[in-house]
């Protein structure tokens, strides 16, 4: 197994540590195009390896595609972070134009690879490599609803008192302030939320959710890694392990929730051939539209994108 990560920044760097140690593939090839940054990230990942045992082989390379010949996985990473005061949609000049240029790249080298795209705005960067890598939809997909709804089980798991691992939860649409999570798809050991928690208390850490990555750019300057990171990384092994999880995945809705033609997220199962099946959730009236409110907001800065010569 050979995973190719994109971008040796931070998100990149901490998804490579993750699949290192987790030795969830091989060989993890780390690239970037500044001389020598991916080299000195995967050297030091792989200088650890005797200290947290594993066997993951991890390799940096400057801008150099060949090295990621034939690999299963890519995840892109590539781009501008969001600043203070930027909203995704302000990155999708630059990204665009740089998505499309990995993709290019990638596909030529590993013609049958699955791609998973980190780069925001994620939603519209996962149209973008789409289009022009030409792969079925089931081989370009999006990060976002795990790390969106990781973000709403850790603040529900502090406002309880409890573990995270206890909390499952599920979210929809677009990566940004109009996702739609779902109240009603949210238990606590099988224990309805609703039943755990007042819903002024529920309602608010939903709003915090919603701006989670804004809250996180306030504090720090800049976007997140950690938690983006590893979320990406949980992707590739859900594919490398042919596990089937139940993932809230940005992928090509084709007629799914009534919708056709929009890059949104929904729940997929994951395995050995990327999406093997996306699963349609039974909406209530006020979660359809959520959803729609969603998906015109995605549609309007797709096209954006399609209006950009040099990004299509």
């Amino acid at each position: 197994m050979k995973v190719t990560v994109v971008g040796a920044g931070n998100v990149g760097a901490t998804c490579a540590d993750v699949l290192a140690y987790k030795e969830v593939a091989n060989e993890i090839v780390l690239l970037d195009i500044k001389e020598g940054f991916a080299e000195g990230k995967a050297l030091d990942i792989w200088q650890k390896a005797p200290i947290d045992l594993y066997d993951s082989r991890t390799i940096g390379v400057t801008n150099d595609y060949s090295k990621t010949a034939n690999s299963n996985i890519v995840v892109i990473t590539s781009g501008l972070p969001r600043k203070p005061g930027m909203s995704r949609d302000d990155l999708i000049g630059i990204n665009a134009g740089i998505v499309k240029t990995v993709t290019e790249n990638v596909i030529q080298h590993s013609p049958d690879a699955i791609i998973i795209v980190v780069s925001n705005p994620l939603d519209v960067m996962t149209y973008c490599a789409h289009i022009h890598s030409k792969f079925p939809r089931t081989r370009v997909m999006g990060m976002a609803g795990i790390l969106d709804t990781a973000r709403y089980r850790a603040f529900l798991a502090e406002a309880l008192n409890c573990s995270p691992k206890d909390i499952q939860a599920m979210l929809l649409g677009g990566h940004g302030d109009t996702m739609v999570p779902l109240p009603r798809y949210t238990t606590v050991s099988g224990i309805p939320v609703t039943e755990l928690i007042d819903k002024d208390k529920l309602d608010a850490i939903v709003d915090r959710t919603i701006n989670g990555g804004g809250e996180l750019v306030k504090l720090m300057g800049t976007s997140a890694w950690y938690a983006p990171g590893s979320a990406a990384a949980q992707m590739v092994e859900a594919i490398a392990r042919d596990q089937k999880r139940i993932f809230p995945v940005c992928i090509e809705l084709q007629g799914e929730y009534g919708i056709k033609d929009c890059y949104l997220g929904v729940p997929v199962v994951l395995g050995k051939n990327g999406v093997e099946r996306i699963i349609e959730l039974k909406l209530n009236d006020e979660e359809k539209a959520l959803l729609e409110i969603s998906r015109g907001k995605v549609k309007e800065v797709m096209s954006v994108l399609d209006n950009m010569p040099a990004a299509v």
